[in-house]
């Protein structure tokens, strides 16, 4: 099987399995779903959307979340990991919201990667599922399932990124990154991997 083939197939399998994937964490807005997508970093998103309630519950918008102190923030988020550092980025990046763009999450690459906390993959998951702007964000099974599939080297996660929009339609992108991460879990995960139980491996 050549990769074209290979790419074809893969949509073609996806499709079947995911013809409609969610967006796996739970948000109201663009500002609800920045914050949950900063917690997920090396969080799992099923813990992010246990956390997220209550962390809204007391602010959801840039407004509210500035009022609360850092040390505030980092008790609720807690059992997200990594509490310090994103309680600062989540006080820092609603403060400058407030102050720089009218309390509004802003809708360009450059303007979000600016955010404390906000790297690359972030800004393209919001790009992506928020303001519909075609991205290719590259979590771990994204990374994983690419690399297993021969479609990059799986040297570093900005390849597999380039990678994955130039072997895809760009008009597939913010679906096929869902469905993807939905088929990993599934189906293709980390450790305990069967090939011959795979539906995509198995055949390519």
């Amino acid at each position: 099987m050549t990769k074209k083939d290979r790419v074809e197939f893969i949509i073609e399998k996806l499709e079947g399995l995911y013809p409609a994937p969610a967006i796996p964490l739970d948000h109201k807005d663009a500002y609800t779903m920045l914050i949950a997508v900063l917690l997920s970093a090396q969080c799992t998103d099923k813990r992010v959307n246990l956390i997220t309630p209550l962390l809204f519950k007391k602010a959801d918008t840039p407004q509210g979340m500035a009022k609360l102190s850092i040390k505030e923030i980092q008790e609720i988020i807690r059992p997200c990991g990594l509490s310090p550092a994103k309680a600062k980025a989540i006080h820092g990046l609603s403060v400058i919201l407030l102050d720089k763009h009218h309390g509004k999450v802003p809708n360009t690459f450059e303007e979000l990667e600016h955010l404390p906390g906000v790297g690359h993959k972030t800004a393209s998951v919001v790009m992506a599922q928020i303001f519909h702007t075609p991205a290719f964000p590259v979590d771990t099974h994204i990374h994983r399932l690419m690399t297993r599939w021969h479609l990059t080297n799986g040297k570093s996660v900005e390849q597999t990124e380039k990678d994955a929009k130039r072997l895809f339609p760009e008009k597939l992108w913010n679906k096929l990154h869902l469905q993807i991460i939905y088929f990993g879990r599934e189906y293709c995960p980390a450790r305990g991997h069967v090939i011959e139980q795979c539906p995509i491996c198995s055949k390519i």
